[in-house]
């Protein structure tokens, strides 16, 4: 993750923040690069499924790699600049609010469809959907290339996944129950495979967080592959059991619909509510993008330890939703870099400032 202290913080993004404004999306990428692998991935899955001892080597192989993402996000998440970035609560609460209560409640208002448009496997697989933290780096990407609050979006994103890793887990065992294959052992499975290792990658920040922030981009394809070796193996052991047998395109078609919906739900409550809540534009652009997605990276290891067998139809509708969510988003921020900024008067200027110098920006 990115640290960095955050504020209410000036309109203008302050120039420390160049390396963020860099991260604009290639109008000429329809798809997400990584979603090309992601398919691929699958695709190896159907053509070449881990059996037998094979597929004992790959799932050690995925635990160890969740274990290694999440001691990862620990030594990255600065612990001093993640309690600075409390002083501006009413955003990060705002976001905390929409991802872990909103979410959840269109989430369990879609049980509704079932049988009729979603099968229970799916719908539970929409609901765990609802149940993830929000993303990190795109939230600061769309919210740089529309001009909003930079280094909230960074706070609030890192907020949220560190949330997400208790939240998450209690929430699915609460909402998804028996029927998810959750338990005492579930919960503790939980705590030593993400938890345990997130700590220990905060205890050992003091050591090896300059290490971890000078091969940012090394340590960011381990990220990556991990996720990769995650889904693979989930997949894998999916058509092992023939559970790919359960979803028929006109399925496909319903959940996509339904997370269409969900999706342009979050992205008018998060920018009408921010206004009903008197934020300014610069926070309601980060309360947008950092409120109304889901974490893919974070999403996928937690759902391969709380679904076991069934994770590959549990991670299907996060990855639909992710891929339509950078889509969306990507039009949403450009349009919003076209829009007129209001004037500030030299006191409001002057108070912002204030603001700023007294939160602080800085890199983590």
């Amino acid at each position: 993750m990115e640290g960095g202290r955050c504020g209410p913080g000036p309109t203008e993004v302050p120039s420390k923040w160049s390396t963020v404004k860099r991260l604009h999306w290639p109008s000429w990428m329809p798809i997400d690069p990584y979603i090309l692998l992601l398919l691929g991935t699958v695709g190896l899955a159907a053509l070449f499924p881990a059996r037998g001892s094979a597929a004992d080597v790959a799932s050690g192989a995925s635990t160890a790699a969740v274990a290694l993402l999440f001691f990862l996000y620990g030594a990255r998440l600065s612990t001093r600049e993640a309690l600075d970035g409390l002083r501006h609560w009413r955003l990060h609460v705002t976001v905390l609010a929409c991802t872990f209560l909103v979410f959840p409640l269109l989430g369990l208002a879609a049980r509704g469809l079932v049988p009729v448009i979603l099968t229970h496997p799916l719908y539970q697989g929409l609901l765990f959907l609802t149940l993830v933290p929000s993303t990190v780096q795109s939230s600061i990407a769309f919210t740089s290339m529309a001009r909003g609050n930079v280094p909230a979006a960074i706070c609030a994103g890192s907020f949220s996944s560190l949330v997400g890793i208790i939240a998450t887990p209690l929430l699915a065992a609460s909402l998804l129950g028996s029927g998810g294959g959750f338990s005492a052992g579930s919960l503790l499975k939980i705590v030593l495979q993400l938890l345990v290792p997130f700590l220990a990658g905060q205890l050992l920040r003091r050591w090896i967080g300059s290490f971890v922030a000078r091969h940012r981009k090394v340590l960011g394809l381990v990220d990556r592959g991990s996720i990769l070796l995650v889904v693979y193996t989930a997949f894998s052991a999916g058509m092992v059991q023939g559970i790919w047998h359960q979803v028929s395109p006109a399925r496909l078609g319903g959940l996509f619909a339904v997370e269409a919906v969900i999706l342009a739900v979050m992205l008018l409550l998060t920018w009408y509510g921010g206004k009903a809540l008197r934020f300014g534009r610069a926070d309601r652009i980060a309360i947008q993008f950092a409120g109304s997605k889901k974490s893919l990276a974070a999403g996928l290891p937690m759902a391969s330890v709380l679904f076991g067998a069934q994770a590959a139809l549990a991670v299907l509708p996060l990855m639909l939703f992710h891929q339509m969510q950078l889509i969306v988003c990507a039009v949403i921020a450009k349009r919003r870099a076209q829009d007129p900024v209001p004037e500030v008067s030299e006191p409001e200027r002057a108070a912002a400032s204030r603001t700023a110098a007294g939160t602080g920006t800085r890199s983590g």
